[in-house]
């Protein structure tokens, strides 16, 4: 166990760990005051943006530009991976992003509203209500952290889930990949990340031999849908096991854009 884990565990023992976090927070903010500066004196959004709160629980900083920036270029590699598939966003009928937090990338898609239904869904209530009360184009939904969803079958063209996968342990990942299945129509997409061989860097020995060898390797399984898990994938496990009812189009290494340096990959739902 790290020295983090050992305070972090005494700390909620002592019934401190929501004051420290709060602590934690307040000196983020002025720690990202320049940064932030930066935007305030800048040109104002036409989508609102959330307090600096919600930002630092999705993207680890309370960084404005930075959490615009990473949604833009997410968003941007959405669309140059399905147009490498010469699939039109404004093509499609449904769309979802599974996963959407406070609407980093979700907010890039106003302009898709009156062509296209925009949906999404997050675990955490507190970024739902947000997404529901300033983001009027979209229709947003809190999902459990197992299955299912709140959607009929064959639903949505394309479903997306940017930094999801890399924080759940294998046998969720597969209850999800059956369930995005169920929820895409026939032939539909699934664009999603994964912490691929440039992340691998960052595992121990023992954790590196299992991912070289193909296995998936997972951190702090029971902290689930938190950052404090982490999934690494191995290209083989997603191609053999992960990605099974569908058809790999596209992988491509540390090219989920505003999630750096995840793994971006292109799947189509398969008629069987």
């Amino acid at each position: 166990m790290s020295f983090y884990d050992l305070a972090k565990n005494g700390l909620r023992k002592a019934g401190l760990l929501p004051l420290a976090r709060r602590m934690r927070a307040g000196f983020r903010q002025v720690e990202y005051l320049p940064e932030n500066m930066r935007y305030w004196r800048g040109k104002r959004e036409d989508v609102p943006v959330p307090p600096l709160a919600l930002i630092d629980l999705v993207s680890g900083q309370p960084d404005i530009p930075w959490f615009l920036l990473g949604g833009q270029r997410a968003s941007t590699a959405i669309r140059e991976a399905l147009g490498r598939q010469d699939v039109g966003l404004k093509n499609l009928s449904n769309l979802l992003d599974f996963g959407c937090g406070c609407g980093r990338v979700l907010r890039n898609w106003s302009d898709l509203s009156g062509d296209v239904a925009v949906h999404g869904t997050d675990l955490n209530p507190r970024l739902v209500k947000w997404c529901q009360q300033h983001l009027a184009f979209a229709r947003v939904e809190t999902n459990g952290l197992e299955p299912p969803l709140p959607f009929p079958d064959s639903y949505f063209d394309l479903v997306y889930s940017l930094s999801v996968f890399t924080h759940l342990p294998e046998h969720l990942q597969q209850r999800w990949m059956d369930e995005v299945r169920r929820v895409l129509a026939p032939s539909g997409y699934l664009v999603f990340s994964t912490h691929g061989e440039h992340s691998a860097a960052d595992l121990d020995r023992s954790e590196r031999a299992r991912f070289a060898a193909g296995t998936l390797v997972v951190r702090a399984s029971e902290d689930a849908g938190s950052n404090a898990c982490g999934a690494y994938h191995p290209s083989e496990y997603v191609r053999a096991t992960l990605a099974s009812g569908f058809d790999v189009l596209d992988h491509v290494p540390q090219g989920a854009l505003g999630n750096p340096p995840q793994d971006l990959w292109v799947l189509q739902k398969t008629d069987t």
